[in-house]
């Protein structure tokens, strides 16, 4: 078999390979989804991805970036959320909808992960409007701005149809949960600038919420809602920032970092 049959043959089984963890974690995610009230262990999602534990927690973060507890986790705050804003349950009741069964730590991880406590999210929800104000246009920045340290300079495209508003941040944490290291709100795809990021390793996120005229379409766009991240996390060194720090916005996936964080609320 020559050289070049050899590499042929070894792409092909990586993409069989790549495609058949992309399975199992899909269908682990699945049941994520479905058993949000149930204690799920590591060992119950690795049966349903037909993995040994060890091997599906290492495939799960290399595929998805995060360990499926946390992804997990994420979700269940995810649920918590949209059940706060589009039921009358109390938080009681949410806080065991989705397996938790303590109520004070319950409230204190909601609060840290999505910016609001759950009573105070509800109380936003019945005081917010949702913008009808057209969009206007964001200039870029000049050169000597995209040559400044410490700072961040990208473009987020969106589908040309896409009317909204679009927010940017970057966080610790590749999961986009609780406060961004630094953050910024566009009405138009384009350009955007972060500054003051200090030295370290970030992960780039973007959520477009598309205008809407019924509050729940605002706050819960579901799959009119687009998102995006970074393939790999951005290292700022001596205030020189590494990576790609432009995204394309998309309909979320199933194997995106679940958005907790309460936009467009805080």
């Amino acid at each position: 078999m020559s050289p070049t049959m050899l590499i042929s043959h070894d792409d092909e089984l990586r993409q069989i390979t790549l495609e058949a963890h992309t399975q199992a974690v899909e269908r682990a995610i699945h049941t994520m989804h479905t058993h949000l009230h149930e204690l799920l262990t590591l060992e119950d999602l690795a049966s349903v991805a037909c993995l040994s534990p060890f091997h599906f927690n290492r495939v799960f973060r290399r595929l998805i970036g995060i360990p499926p507890g946390e992804f997990l986790s994420a979700l269940r705050f995810q649920m918590a959320r949209r059940l706060l804003l589009t039921t009358s349950l109390s938080v009681t009741d949410i806080c065991f909808e989705v397996g938790y069964n303590s109520v004070g730590s319950f409230t204190s991880r909601f609060t840290q992960l999505v910016g609001l406590s759950p009573r105070l999210l509800r109380q936003h929800a019945h005081a917010f409007e949702p913008s009808t104000v057209p969009n206007t246009g964001f200039m870029p920045p000049s050169n000597s701005c995209a040559q400044m340290r410490h700072a961040l300079v990208g473009q987020i495209n969106t589908p040309a149809a896409f009317r909204g508003t679009i927010y940017v941040g970057l966080f610790s944490s590749p999961v986009p949960q609780g406060a961004p290291v630094r953050c910024t709100k566009l009405s138009t795809p384009g350009w955007y600038l972060l500054q003051g990021i200090a030295d370290g390793v970030y992960y780039l996120r973007a959520a477009a919420f598309p205008q809407a005229s019924d509050l729940q379409s605002s706050l819960l766009p579901d799959k009119n809602l687009l998102v995006g991240s970074s393939t790999l996390p951005l290292v700022v060194h001596n205030g020189h920032i590494m990576g790609n720090p432009d995204l394309d916005l998309h309909s979320p996936l199933l194997t995106d970092p679940p958005l907790v964080l309460g936009l467009p609320l805080i």
